[in-house]
């Protein structure tokens, strides 16, 4: 076998080869792209003859140029950038480090440490593809709060009369009405008429008398004014801001929809789904980031493990403590975290299970995450079994686990 460390950048990579024993064979900076891919196709054909015995280590999992590699039929570790680093350490203690080193020391830690890191993944494209629109989506799912805290905040500086009036910044009415009217001047000039046009054309098709008064009311609530020269900067901003929510709110309606009909395409999607509290979103967020590979969990505790619900322990002569994990997949650590407190109200199992937790003491999310740990497990027996989600199967033995502790107190 030969071992190959490729320190990759965006416009070049540098390899390292070696062999089994850890003697340099080659060392090489490659052009990204085809001609590289070609050039390390040769530099290692001249030391290889059959692709698996090629094993790679790069700090990356995804791209065109990792992708070219797996498709080669070369082993790859996707290897941390951060396990590199203390690996790093190992070898240097001076703080030096160049690409070229870099790329000998990924060589090097495939070579003698492959088996303490994981391989890349080998995911269909159906999966990677959902993957990428659920990220897209949640991005802009994220990007639309922090639009919306920024339109609060300039709201609150000099028309506050808007946060009464509407609960959501980014709802249809409210950016329809605020298009209309971006300042207290322009809201006092408004009738109940000119907001029931506002609010049809926006698509709201009932309650519209009702809720046209109650906004026209709202808006011309009596309160503290700015100088007119602030309060018409505020309204250009105020529309600018606007104009980016009706936006995003269009683009994350477009990629829900393209993400359904690729999440629903996956055969995988029917377990997701017989899951409580689970729909089409949150169902291709984990679906993507969990990937569909068979072989990559090798049980329940290796994915629980990966999504970041299980606890660490930090152990230390008599000092033991056990903490959540704080190196996560953040965005599959949020979907677990939503799937969890939706189920509590669609789940009898999940009810029971979330206040024994905070009976026992634990907070609100501490009992979220023990939950969203205890569904990571019932998902993965629901994959690796081929199975659809049942109740009774998922938390009977939990209700005769706590029959017995009631007998045995009694």
């Amino acid at each position: 076998m030969i071992f190959v460390g490729d320190d990759w950048a965006e416009a070049h990579h540098d390899v390292y080869v070696c062999d089994e024993a850890g003697t340099k064979l080659a060392s090489k900076r490659l052009p990204e792209g085809i001609d590289g891919m070609a050039k390390l196709h040769d530099l290692v054909a001249t030391h290889a003859a059959d692709p698996g015995d090629v094993v790679v280590g790069i700090e990356t999992d995804r791209g065109l140029w990792v992708n070219a590699l797996v498709e080669a039929g070369y082993v790859v570790y996707a290897i941390n950038p951060k396990a590199a680093s203390r690996y790093r350490d190992r070898h240097s203690l001076s703080g030096a480090k160049s690409d070229p080193g870099d790329a000998k020391m990924l060589a090097e830690l495939v070579r003698t440490d492959r088996h303490n890191h994981r391989q890349v993944a080998g995911d269909t494209a159906l999966a990677e593809g959902i993957k990428i629109l659920a990220r897209a989506h949640q991005t802009l799912v994220w990007e639309r709060t922090r639009a919306t805290n920024r339109l609060r905040s300039s709201l609150r500086e000099y028309f506050p009369a808007v946060l009464a009036t509407f609960s959501e910044l980014a709802d249809r009415d409210t950016l329809a009405v605020l298009a209309a009217a971006a300042t207290p001047s322009e809201a006092a000039k408004l009738t109940p008429g000119k907001v029931r046009t506002v609010l049809r054309r926006a698509g709201r098709q009932r309650n519209i008398e009702t809720r046209a008064s109650t906004i026209v009311a709202g808006l011309r609530t009596e309160a503290l004014s700015a100088p007119s020269a602030i309060e018409g900067a505020h309204g250009a901003t105020t529309r600018s801001s606007v104009a980016i929510l009706t936006e995003l709110n269009t683009q994350i309606e477009t990629l829900a929809t393209e993400l359904a009909d690729h999440f629903e395409q996956h055969p995988d999607s029917d377990f997701y789904l017989s899951l409580p509290g689970v729909g089409v979103v949150l169902g291709a967020r984990a679906l993507g980031e969990f990937g569909d590979d068979p072989n990559r969990y090798a049980d329940a505790k290796s994915r629980k493990n990966y999504a970041g619900t299980s606890p660490i322990t930090r152990a230390s002569g008599t000092r033991s403590v056990v903490l959540a994990r704080y190196v996560r997949n953040d965005r599959l650590v949020d979907a677990l975290d939503q799937w969890a407190f939706s189920s509590i109200t669609v789940s009898a199992g999940a009810r029971a299970f979330y206040d024994r937790r905070r009976a026992a003491g634990d907070s609100h999310h501490k009992a979220l995450r023990a939950l969203g740990n205890r569904w990571v497990g019932i998902l993965h027996g629901c994959l690796d079994h081929r199975t659809r989600y049942d109740e009774n199967f998922a938390w009977g033995h939990r209700i005769d686990t706590d029959l017995k502790q009631i007998a045995q107190a009694a």
